[in-house]
């Protein structure tokens, strides 16, 4: 049973309830599918909001495991090695396991969510019958929409073609087609077509009722991503008009200090568009609803709150990417991104061309945390990394209380910039106007006349060990040279994992 499950409607207020959904699971503990029952009374549609909090939940309580699968075979980022976790390392490096534990917890656990989802919008549609808010019923169908069709999203990525759920039976998908990615990705574009109209055009922390929650905002960064993804002339137009319509909004800012917006100063920032919430509730012991960062903190540290605790060292931020942003001169991104040991500044001095390096790079971060000398890394992930002196007085996990911001502005302007570069008309400026929007955020320099390759570093500067985001621009423009580094050798058919054994023992689609 998932911890906290109990919990989930007996929390005094709906801010609290939004938060409460990171607990630790574990594969062992399988997710409970919702389904619609008998004894529901579905008159009473003041539980209407019930079904879509149960899909937030879902959201908001991802397994531990399952972005660092998706997110770990980038140029920027490499898995920390010495652990009992050698599959998810040789991942990293394009050597597939099939029968590995975390392939078939990242396809079994988004897919029950998705069930989740469906089941959420098939139990809203029940009580709108009887609602006499008949608009709103539509808007909590449209936020499970948009949960479903992230969760979607990312799987596709990850293996490319795949049966989509047709409802929250999970029977079904024993029937289901297999659709190929463009499908997919196609099918998640007019899914949040017919979302859009139904959902409230705010920025995600201006929601009363569900702080932080989807709005019209998030649906159009989705179809954004979905149709970036699909790379012709025609979608690049679409991604223009999505993020254009997001700029064009003057809904969101970037936040000024990038350093902070990774920290507590960064929850339900008006930069976020999507983002996974937690809380310890501002109480120095009992329910504490988080994220388990410590996967990717440094294993050994010397923290300036005696006694908060040390991750695990499985993800490190890569050396190409390093001398990457001493190359730009980066200062802010590089710091925030980046924890140093001092075997890692040690490495980089081997290198003649960062034998003098700047004199902010340490050991020690900005907030007084001493990152020590460990097996399993030699850098690790800043963006994960909450100072100890953020704890609340009394909690010691590493990084709890921390948000997991999922899609940024600064992202959006990213992909607006790189729309308009293939082509497509743009309603919102230049590219130029919105790459240096996100440059001078970073103290750098504008620039003018932006080409698609520097929008391209732009992004890796800003998006680094961020959901895979440099892995899959990467692979969909074909520069699998990139991914060749530090001794790697990446090949079309290392794109995709293999779809998970168990999986394919059940799910006949697979089988073809």
């Amino acid at each position: 049973m998932k911890p906290y499950k109990n919990h989930i409607f007996s929390l005094i207020t709906i801010v609290i309830l939004l938060v409460s959904g990171g607990c630790e699971k574990f594969l062992d503990e399988p997710a409970e599918n919702r389904k619609l029952t008998e004894t529901t009374d579905y008159t009473l549609t003041g539980n209407m909001i019930r079904p879509l909090l149960g899909a937030y939940y879902e959201f908001n309580s991802i397994e531990w495991e399952n972005i660092p699968l998706i997110a770990v075979r980038g140029d920027d980022v490499n898995a920390g090695g010495l652990g009992d976790q050698q599959d998810f390392a040789e991942t990293d490096k394009y050597n597939y396991n099939k029968d590995y534990w975390m392939y078939n917890s990242l396809f079994q656990n988004f897919y029950q969510n998705m069930y989740s989802a469906n089941s959420a919008m098939e139990q809203i549609a029940l009580y709108k019958e009887y609602a006499p808010n008949k608009s709103l019923a539509d808007q909590y169908i449209a936020e499970a929409k948009v949960l479903n069709a992230w969760w979607l999203f990312q799987v596709s990525r990850v293996w490319g073609d795949l049966p989509i759920p047709p409802s929250s039976d999970p029977a079904l998908l024993l029937i289901a087609p297999l659709s190929t990615k463009a499908q997919i990705m196609q099918q998640i574009s007019d899914w949040m077509d017919e979302a859009i109209p139904n959902l409230p055009a705010v920025r995600p922390n201006e929601r009363a009722d569900i702080p932080g929650g989807v709005t019209k905002y998030t649906a159009l960064a989705i179809k954004a991503l979905a149709n970036l993804e699909l790379g012709t002339t025609e979608k690049y137009q679409v991604v223009a008009e999505a993020t254009g319509e997001i700029i064009n909004s003057g809904k969101f800012t970037l936040e000024p200090d990038f350093y902070e917006l990774f920290k507590i100063k960064g929850k339900l920032n008006n930069e976020n568009i999507l983002e996974m919430q937690y809380s310890d509730l501002g109480l120095d012991a009992g329910e504490n609803y988080a994220h388990l960062f410590a996967f990717y903190g440094p294993q050994g540290w010397t923290p300036a709150v005696a006694g908060a605790s040390e991750g695990w060292g499985f993800w490190e931020p890569s050396m190409k990417y390093i001398k990457f942003m001493l190359d730009r001169n980066e200062t802010v991104r590089l710091e925030t991104s980046v924890l140093f040991t001092n075997a890692g500044i040690d490495s980089l001095k081997t290198d003649p061309n960062y034998a003098i390096l700047p004199s902010w790079i340490s050991n020690t971060t900005r907030s007084g945390d001493i990152v020590n000398n460990y097996a399993r890394a030699i850098f690790a992930s800043g963006k994960h990394y909450l100072p100890s002196t953020q704890l609340t007085p009394g909690r010691t996990d590493y990084g709890t209380n921390k948000n997991y911001p999922i899609i940024r502005y600064s992202e959006i302007l990213l992909m607006y910039a790189e729309a308009t570069l293939h082509g497509a008309s743009g309603s919102a400026g230049s590219a130029d106007d919105a790459v240096n929007l996100v440059r001078e955020r970073a103290g750098l320099n504008p620039i003018s006349g932006v080409t698609l390759d520097q929008v391209m570093d732009e992004k890796l500067a800003e998006l680094a060990m961020e959901m895979g985001q440099r892995y899959y621009d990467m692979v969909r423009l074909g520069r699998f040279e990139e991914l060749s580094y530090e001794g790697r050798t990446f090949q079309e058919g290392d794109i995709f994992l293999p779809y998970p054994q168990n999986q394919v023992d059940q799910l006949p689609s697979l089988k073809q």
